[in-house]
């Protein structure tokens, strides 16, 4: 994954680099030096922050019907 392409991923999702550093248990050093003098964005991130989208996806799904349910209560 590009370094740009993470960085916009990471906005689209509301995410600062600190944010998901936490969340993925990475030294907020370590991901604060991809991009720089070409380090590259390391193979696993692509496929974490999938995930993660999904599953807020499904989470903000669940809590649409859960909602609904209980209007129709």
């Amino acid at each position: 994954m590009e370094y740009t392409t993470f960085k916009q991923i990471l906005k689209d999702q509301g995410l600062t680099l600190k944010a998901f550093s936490e969340l993925a248990g990475v030294k907020y050093d370590t991901c604060s030096k991809w991009g720089k003098d070409g380090r590259p964005v390391s193979d696993w991130v692509d496929t974490w922050l999938k995930l993660y989208i999904e599953n807020k996806e499904c989470r903000d799904l669940k809590e649409t019907i859960r909602e609904t349910v209980c209007e129709r209560g």
